[in-house]
């Protein structure tokens, strides 16, 4: 429905008898569109807002580029330009999530400005561009969800989803513990941890009638974290449990949607460390659930605030930008060279092709080529059947409505994604004033891929694998502070809550690393040889250190020896694993 009514600028545009004027509006609405993601609206002020910021930045610096360079075409000046473009947006693209789409958006958007011919100004594209990406955050704030549960304020929809996605994987992992899919289930909850925090760190768009909800919230948040810990270390030491214990965590994740009581809550025998723990956290969880909500307290304190931020400068960095800057200049290079109409296209393709947290690179390049030629093939085909029933821009309008109302769908693979922004695209092309181009767009598309392709394996100065050691070298930083902590402070729970998240939260970052890495051709995935071990040991440790800081929290006296063996075996994997492959990936 948000996606459908995003076009409505669009439409006042085109009966206005202003159509270029609505083109940017729905470039703006569209990049805003496809990082729309299920979650809190409060996050969703800052994956939408902050990019479309530098989207309408960068359309405006594409106009000022177009304009220096005469008309927007040159063989020298562009590809340089967007080459250093390129090189800055890229090495801030691999910072984080928000900062990936922003250089999508500001290299998009420049190339874009700098080769589509518009009528309006620079300064007014980038403020057009800037009210479609607005139109559409207004939307995704003021509507309710589909299928909402619970009587709460629907403006905190995502965050209670969030908060009981975390109770209910307590429970799985209850379930799983003794079992094959115990580490499985611990993965999902330290997943589901992620989000939440997530969905609870945005703007706090707060007003006097919600404050009290959202305390509620974060509060029910911090009270699964003992939960978290005692779980952790009852799935560490492999013994099954009891069925009866996995309806407490369900019944808090229920409590959490509905917003009501949790009611009676089974309790555990208290026989060792970890079912005492896991007592005393239902119990404190049950105090937290049945407290009147205008006086539930947020434990902000409590609530880790995540990995430190990553350097833009970084070696991991460096690599991921030069990459990007080689692609944005080759692929200017040769769009100007075949003096194509819409030359911007080829330029604007490998932008969104090189990004690397879309999926493996040769994946992602075949799925925008099987997307393109689909989309294209629907595109002329639709133009083909309505030729003689409609005419107009009606019809064009009504395609960008149905494409915007699929895409938050779409999003769910690229190629279907790749598809749909197809049929957007070559829609926004003809209500912009230009000629039909949709064999043009696979044409384009398809020498995108094989430049982005060829940069992709290309051997660039330097040493290769850089994203994987970083992330590695974070989670295993993040492990070893978290265990002297655990050992230096058995005491402090809030600081030692936040370090395990941060272990955990950077153990998950190095696995996609990982994953992503080695599911590239050979020449790249050899660069991850060894990784996994080395994520194994960090696991292993992180789950010992966990299951050591539940019964220091629940016995005066220091560790037994059972544990404090396995954390030194542990260590010296993880010495051994990390020593080695590491050695390996810097020779490379």
């Amino acid at each position: 429905m948000r996606g459908a009514l995003a076009s409505l600028p669009l439409l006042l545009a085109v009966l206005a008898e202003r159509p270029t004027a609505g083109v940017p509006v729905a470039l703006g609405a569209m990049l805003a569109g496809i990082n729309d993601r299920p979650g809190s609206r409060r996050a969703a002020v800052t994956r939408l807002g902050v990019p479309a910021l530098a989207g309408s930045a960068g359309l405006l610096l594409g106009t000022m580029i177009a304009a220096a360079a005469g008309g927007g075409r040159s063989l020298v000046v562009l590809p340089l330009v967007f080459g250093v473009l390129g090189l800055v947006a890229g090495a801030f693209s691999s910072t984080g999530p928000v900062a990936s789409s922003c250089g999508t958006q500001v290299l998009v958007a420049a190339v874009i400005g700098a080769g589509m011919p518009l009528p309006e100004p620079g300064p007014a594209r980038a403020l057009l561009f800037l009210a479609g990406a607005g139109w559409l955050l207004l939307l995704r704030l003021v509507l309710p969800s589909p299928g909402r549960p619970g009587n709460g304020p629907y403006r905190l929809d995502g965050e209670r989803e969030a908060v009981a996605a975390v109770y209910e994987s307590v429970s799985r992992l209850l379930r799983a513990t003794g079992g094959p899919r115990a580490l499985d289930s611990r993965a999902a909850l330290s997943a589901a941890l992620d989000q939440a925090q997530d969905a609870l760190a945005g703007p706090r768009l707060r007003s006097r009638s919600g404050s009290a909800a959202e305390r509620r919230l974060h509060a029910l948040y911090a009270a699964a974290f003992p939960l978290v810990e005692a779980a952790t270390a009852l799935a560490w030491a492999g013994v099954p449990l009891p069925a009866r214990l996995v309806a407490g965590p369900r019944r808090l994740a229920d409590a959490v949607r509905t917003g009501g009581s949790c009611g009676p809550l089974p309790a555990p025998a208290r026989t060792d460390a970890g079912l005492r723990a896991l007592d005393d956290a239902l119990l404190r969880a049950a105090a937290v659930f049945d407290r009147p909500e205008r006086s539930s307290q947020g434990t902000a304190k409590g609530r880790p605030e995540g990995s430190a931020p990553k350097r833009a400068w970084s070696a991991a960095g460096r690599e991921y930008g030069l990459r990007v800057a080689v692609c944005c200049a080759t692929s200017t290079v040769v769009a100007q060279w075949l003096h194509h109409e819409h030359w911007y296209w080829l330029p604007a393709t490998t932008v969104f092709l090189v990004k690397p947290d879309l999926g493996p690179l040769v994946s992602r390049v075949l799925c925008r080529a099987v997307g393109t030629v689909a989309g294209a093939a629907v595109f002329g085909l639709s133009a083909l059947l309505l030729s003689g029933v409609l005419s107009g821009p009606y019809p064009l309008v009504g395609a960008v409505a149905l494409c915007g109302a699929l895409l938050p769908v779409a999003t769910r693979h690229f190629a279907v994604q790749t598809a749909v922004v197809t049929v957007l695209v070559l829609s926004l092309v003809l209500l912009g004033g230009e000629p039909p181009a949709a064999w043009g767009r696979v044409v384009e598309s398809l020498l995108a891929c094989g430049t982005v392709l060829l940069a992709g394996h290309l051997p660039l100065p330097g040493r290769r694998g850089h994203t994987v050691r970083a992330a590695l070298d974070t989670a295993v930083g993040a492990a070893h502070r978290y265990l002297g902590h655990v050992l230096d402070a058995p005491e402090d729970h809030a600081g030692r809550g936040a370090l395990r998240r941060d272990a955990y939260r950077s153990l998950a970052a190095a696995r996609t690393a990982i994953d992503l890495t080695a599911a590239e051709l050979p020449p790249v995935a050899r660069h991850s040889a060894g990784s996994d071990g080395v994520a194994g040991a960090v696991e292993r440790l992180i789950d010992t250190t966990t299951a050591c800081a539940v019964h220091l929290g629940h016995r005066a006296d220091r560790l037994p020896s059972a544990h404090a063996e396995r954390l030194a075996v542990h260590l010296s994997e993880l010495d051994q694993a990390w020593t080695g492959p590491r050695r390996e990936m810097s020779a490379l």
